[in-house]
């Protein structure tokens, strides 16, 4: 997972993309609903004839809660946040106190209008309103961890665990705020609990790799790095984290040649230079930094 800080400018392309959501739309007739015009036009860059649009349209079908919900946002976006709180006020009447989503969507548009303290706020609002449910705390979680605020991130990650999240993109980020914090072996629960979720998905395992290299514990580190390598095979760093798994168990030959085939993948000159300069010394070989931004193909 990649961490920005919450004061981050979002470029354009992102921005628009998380506006034009796909909403959970029924199956209709053969026209587009409001929504989906909608989505139209903001990417063609007309937000306001958008927000126009989904306004008639709610005019005379204001039980439309896929047009309200998308309307919060573009009124984030287009920095009109007093009228994206009353569309929020509007939804959670129609809606009822216990559902979350007015908030999850308030806490969307205020992340458009970049204010991110807000959009916590709305995200905690959303995990009071609805307490058996895990959205809310995902949702302030997740955007905590991408913020690298990993404090504020734990307990909303956890307590969307508890509440039954339990998905490959919340593991690994809980994974890798226990990391962050130090804590092995919650961080390796958590990677654990990803991978069973999503065995052939690659980020957990670069997890489980990570963590079992910050032990020292070689044997972990190759069964983590061999299968990481069969899911991306031309992944250059899990070839050097292997070639050091390999050097940490002795097995100095095939070492070697790991790291050669890092070295043909396009890994870190640098990198390589450094294993091998250990690999000759008598000494254990200190470990490669390890990826943390997500898995790429090859460095």
């Amino acid at each position: 997972m990649k961490v920005f800080s919450r004061h981050t400018t979002l470029s354009p392309a992102p921005v628009l993309l998380a506006v034009a959501v796909v909403l959970a739309l029924g199956v209709g007739c053969a026209r587009p609903s409001a929504a989906d015009r909608a989505q139209s036009l903001v990417r063609q860059h007309r937000e306001e004839e958008a927000v126009a649009l989904l306004r008639k349209d709610l005019t005379a079908r204001p039980d439309d809660v896929p047009a309200r919900r998308l309307l919060v946002r573009l009124l984030g976006f287009t920095g009109d946040m007093p009228g994206a709180r009353a569309e929020t006020e509007e939804l959670a009447r129609r809606l009822g106190p216990a559902d979350p989503t007015p908030y999850l969507e308030l806490g969307h548009a205020l992340e458009l209008a970049h204010r991110y303290d807000e959009a916590l706020e709305a995200y905690d609002q959303a995990t009071a309103a609805a307490p058996s449910s895990p959205a809310g705390p995902r949702e302030g979680g997740m955007r905590c961890a991408r913020w690298g605020e990993v404090e504020q991130a734990r307990p909303r990650l956890e307590e969307a665990a508890r509440r039954g999240a339990n998905d490959a993109e919340l593991w690994h980020a809980l994974g890798l705020v226990r990391l962050h914090l130090g804590d092995l072996d919650g961080a390796y629960e958590a990677y654990r609990a990803g991978v069973v979720v999503a065995p052939t998905a690659p980020e957990s395992w670069l997890g489980l790799a990570t963590v079992a290299l910050t032990r020292g514990d070689g044997a972990g580190a190759l069964a983590a790095y061999d299968r990481l390598l069969q899911l991306r095979p031309r992944f250059a760093a899990a070839e050097l984290g292997r070639a050091w798994a390999l050097a940490k168990l002795g097995r100095r030959e095939e070492a070697a040649r790991a790291l050669d085939h890092a070295e043909e993948l396009g890994a870190s000159a640098g990198n390589v230079i450094r294993q091998r300069a250990a690999l000759a010394a008598p000494a254990s070989p200190s470990p490669p930094p390890p990826p943390q931004d997500g898995v790429k193909e090859s460095e």
